[in-house]
């Protein structure tokens, strides 16, 4: 089995564990600690202390805040550090923000458990943990260099004293890489016990099961691409080639011959074919959004809806292609529910991303009245949102107008 963290190393055998790279990422897991530790209690009192000194102009809440807050950020490095001795990935506890800017971000933040068990972990850190990785750090270093560079320092000692002094230190530089892995392992696995989200059972359940919901659509959605590209380069191609010989046999068929009729109908039938098939590829995965992006695919499916669709996209660049690939479909789906139930004379599409969250919106208006219990293709919207964490908000009372607003996360 592949060792996955620092404290798995240390069963290793000697040769095999003094080889890896275990005990130099444990070290440089420890140095980095220390450093962070320190910077951390420095920040921490200097914000105190501006707290203190401006509160009498009000300003100084901030300082308070921004102490109680500075967790935040120390917990999102330490989970990034912790990589160097654990393999497994600590998930971010903190969940999205609903609403954008900054006092919103505070309000919430504060309202979080994490954010204290982070406070607490800064604090742990900075008063007792980074002290012990210097401790360890300095005697891992200081110890096996003092003894090898003994006969440079030690001068009123015989070489028959000082040379064995200074090979001692090669078996000390080996021993030390034990105790700090297992340091280095201890310490990330208390990190781990304080910075990790608190679920219960059924919530590991949960997150299990829409790990394989987005499996399964990933999945879903590579066979759809393949569907597509061999459609595109082979029948799409073939039925091409059948229209353009059947084109140049009726500009050689003479006028009125027996089977000018029957060529012609068979150059339309496979015309026809040919925009069919067409049509049937852009419903699998159209082409466009894989080369230009959603605004582009967006752009598209508007200028061949049945009732005009305004546009107003605006993105930062390409997004991921699982969120691309959601927010298209939704549009589709949207856009047919329109054109089929709600008898609208106009319909409109925004996009726009704010944080780390896409916001798409697809309005008309028609009638209102949508109701997903009456099997319009938004319960099968809504499953394919969720399936990337995403939300979707319908608001459509009677008399309309209908509002589609989908929000789906994107991965930084």
């Amino acid at each position: 089995m592949p060792v996955r963290n620092a404290l798995e190393a240390l069963t290793m055998r000697p040769t095999q564990f003094l080889c890896s790279a275990w005990p130099w990422r444990s070290l440089a897991y420890l140095i980095g600690g220390a450093l962070l530790g320190f910077a951390a209690i420095l920040a921490v009192v200097g914000l105190l202390l501006a707290g203190v000194v401006l509160s009498v102009v009000v300003i100084g809440i901030a300082g308070y805040l921004a102490t109680v807050l500075s967790g935040v950020a120390v917990g999102r490095l330490e989970r990034w550090r912790m990589r160097l001795v654990d393999e497994s990935v600590l998930p971010d506890p903190h969940r999205a923000v609903p609403r954008p800017g900054l006092r919103a971000w505070v309000t919430f933040r504060l309202r979080e458990q994490a954010t204290w068990r982070e406070l607490g972990y800064t604090m742990l850190s900075g008063l007792m943990l980074c002290w012990m990785d210097a401790v360890v750090v300095t005697a891992a270093i200081y110890v096996p260099l003092s003894l090898l560079a003994g006969p440079f320092y030690i001068h009123d000692s015989p070489l028959s004293v000082t040379v064995p002094l200074a090979l001692a230190g090669i078996p000390v530089a080996v021993i030390a890489a034990y105790p700090v892995t297992a340091w280095a392992g201890a310490r990330a696995a208390m990190a781990r016990a304080i910075l990790a989200p608190r679920v219960h059972d059924e919530h590991v359940r949960l997150v299990e099961v829409t790990r394989s919901r987005a499996r399964l659509v990933d999945a879903f959605e590579v066979e759809r691409r393949r569907i597509e590209r061999d459609l595109h380069d082979g029948a799409q191609q073939r039925l091409v080639a059948l229209s353009m010989q059947l084109g140049l046999a009726r500009l050689e068929m003479p006028a009125g011959s027996a089977a000018a009729e029957p060529v012609a109908n068979a150059h339309e039938l496979a015309k026809q074919a040919l925009t069919e098939l067409r049509e049937l590829i852009r419903g699998v995965h159209p082409k466009v959004l894989t080369d230009r992006g959603l605004e582009a695919a967006v752009a598209e499916v508007a200028g061949t809806a049945p009732l005009p669709v305004d546009v107003d996209i605006g993105l930062p660049g390409r997004l991921p292609s699982m969120v691309e690939v959601t927010a298209y479909f939704v549009v589709v789906e949207a856009l047919t529910n329109v054109a089929k139930h709600s008898e609208a004379r106009r319909a409109g599409v925004t996009a726009s991303v704010t944080g780390n969250r896409l916001t798409l919106e697809v309005r008309d208006d028609g009638r209102g009245g949508a109701d997903p219990a009456r099997g319009s293709g938004l319960v099968g919207l809504a499953d394919r949102v969720a399936a990337v964490d995403g939300t979707v908000a319908l608001s459509s009372p009677p008399g309309g107008p209908t509002l589609v607003r989908v929000e789906i996360p994107v991965p930084s």
